[in-house]
């Protein structure tokens, strides 16, 4: 049984009927591995040493409160865990941000990292789509409170989404 680190939000705020982090989780553990978790502010590295976590070892209940269950704790390296999947929400704050440098230093040290920490830091996906710029609708992508009243005159029927929300949060239609 190969043990996978997530490295989430706390899993005590989790919303499980939508999310996908959860989801994840549920088909790991189906398939057989075992499932450890963190959050940003438990990696740490130290000279001489390893990057390593203060971990959760855990198992899904399948109820629909108290839906996991700690079977233990310990700090271990990240590297010697099967695959670590960093699926912190957003906001891209700066425990993130620097979450993602030590991710990287873990991936020096061979652990293995989905997502690339990285492609994290420079690839956020609300702005990947301007990347695929003839696809899309029209879109603008501003802080600029004048710049949005003139897409909206020119549109007319608009949404407007914050770039560091997540799950709906802050969407509004106008």
């Amino acid at each position: 049984m190969k043990t996978i680190l997530v490295v989430a939000d706390p899993l005590e705020s989790f919303k499980t009927y939508k999310d996908t982090t959860f989801a994840m989780m549920r088909e790991l553990q189906r398939r057989g591995h075992a499932l450890a978790t963190c959050e940003p502010r438990h990696l740490q590295w130290q000279t001489g040493g390893l990057v390593s976590a203060e971990v959760r070892e855990i198992a899904l209940t399948g109820r629909e409160h108290e839906w996991f269950e700690v079977k233990a704790t310990a700090r271990r390296p990240l590297r010697d865990f099967a695959a670590i999947l960093m699926r912190k929400d957003p906001p891209f704050d700066s425990e993130f941000f620097y979450a993602t440098h030590l991710l990287e230093q873990a991936e020096r040290e061979g652990a293995r990292v989905f997502n690339s920490p990285q492609a994290l830091r420079d690839h956020p996906e609300k702005l990947a789509l301007m990347e695929f710029g003839q696809f899309a609708p029209p879109t603008l992508v501003t802080r600029s409170a004048d710049a949005i009243r003139a897409f909206h005159a020119e549109h007319r029927d608009i949404i407007l989404k914050p770039l560091d929300g997540m799950g709906g949060m802050g969407i509004f239609r106008v």
